[in-house]
C-alpha cells in the first residue's frame, strides 16, 4: 500500500503523505514518492503540485526506528545519497510543488519542505531540524538548502540548537511563503496551485530551470540560458495566444503549446 496518496483535480496534482502517526519518512516513503513524481510527469495535463501531510503532522521526520537497521559507514551514506536523490529530483522537478504545512516539519520533513519550490504554512506550524539533540545531522541536504533561505547566521542557530521555529518566524525569516489560518491551509494552497495551473506550460517549465540555475550556476550562464528560452516560448502558440489576448483586454486561453 503506498503511503503517498495520488489525486488529480484539473491541472494540480495533490500528494498526501499518509504514514501514521507522524508521517515519518522511511526508505518505502520515498520510494513512493519517487514512483508519484514519475506519475505526475507521465500525466501532461498537471501543471502544478501540492504536496500535504495526513493528520497532525506534515511529516516529523525520518523514520528513526529504520536507523538500528543500519550497520556501517556505507549504510548510513546510502541512506543520506537516498534521500538527497528524491529531495533534488524535486527541486528541479519541471512542474512547481506546493507544500501545505500543517503541525510539524522535523528533520527530514522539513528537508522534504525545503525541496518543495512553496511553502505555506500556519502560524502553529513547527519547523527544525532537531537531528543534533540525537547526536546527529541532518542528512538530507539540510545543512545546505536551509542556509539558501535564513542565512548563514540563523541557520547555525536552528541547527546546532535542534530548536525548532514557528511558522509565523518562518515567514519572517524568508523560510516560508505565507502564514495563513490552519482551516484556510488547504484553501489557499489550492487557490495559489490554480493560479499557477492557469499559465502556459511551456512558459512554467522555462521558468522553473531558470530559476533552479541561478541557485547553481554563474549569471552569465544563466543570462545565457535565459536568452536561450526566451527565443523559444516566442515561437509558441501559447505566446501567440497570450500577447494577442493581452492586447484585447481578455483572459489568455493557454493550450500549452
Amino acid at each position: 500500500m503506498t503511503m503517498i496518496m495520488y489525486e488529480v483535480e484539473g491541472n494540480v496534482a495533490y500528494l498526501t503523505i499518509k504514514s501514521p502517526p507522524a508521517n515519518a519518512l522511511s526508505r518505502g516513503l520515498l520510494k513512493d514518492l519517487s514512483e508519484q513524481l514519475n506519475r505526475i510527469e507521465q500525466e501532461n495535463r498537471v501543471k502544478a503540485v501540492v504536496l500535504k501531510g495526513d493528520g497532525r503532522f506534515f511529516s516529523a521526520g525520518a523514520d528513526i526506528k529504520e536507523f538500528t537497521d543500519l550497520q556501517n559507514a556505507s549504510d548510513y551514506a546510502s541512506l543520506a545519497t537516498n534521500g538527497q536523490r528524491v529531495f533534488s529530483r524535486m527541486e528541479q522537478f519541471p512542474v512547481p510543488i506546493i507544500a501545505a504545512i500543517y503541525g510539524a516539519a522535523l528533520g527530514g520533513g522539513l528537508e522534504l519542505a525545503m525541496a518543495c519550490h512553496i511553502r505555506i504554512v500556519t502560524e502553529n506550524t513547527k519547523l527544525g531540524l532537531p537531528e543534533v539533540n540525537l547526536g546527529i545531522i541532518p542528512g538530507f541536504a539540510g545543512t545546505q538548502r536551509l542556509p539558501r533561505y535564513v542565512g548563514a547566521a540563523k541557520a547555525y542557530e536552528m541547527i546546532l540548537t535542534g530548536e525548532p521555529i514557528s511558522g509565523s518566524q518562518a515567514a519572517a525569516w524568508g523560510l516560508a511563503n505565507s502564514v495563513v489560518a490552519e482551516e484556510e491551509l488547504l484553501s489557499e494552497a489550492t487557490k495559489l496551485a490554480n493560479k499557477i495551473a492557469a499559465k502556459s506550460k511551456p512558459a512554467i517549465q522555462h521558468i522553473m530551470h531558470l530559476v533552479s540555475v541561478a541557485k547553481t550556476e554563474a549569471f552569465s550562464k544563466g543570462e545565457e540560458e535565459e536568452a536561450n528560452a526566451f527565443s523559444q516560448v516566442f515561437g509558441n502558440e501559447d505566446a501567440r495566444e497570450g500577447i494577442q489576448a493581452f492586447l484585447e483586454k481578455r483572459q489568455a486561453d493557454f493550450k500549452d503549446k
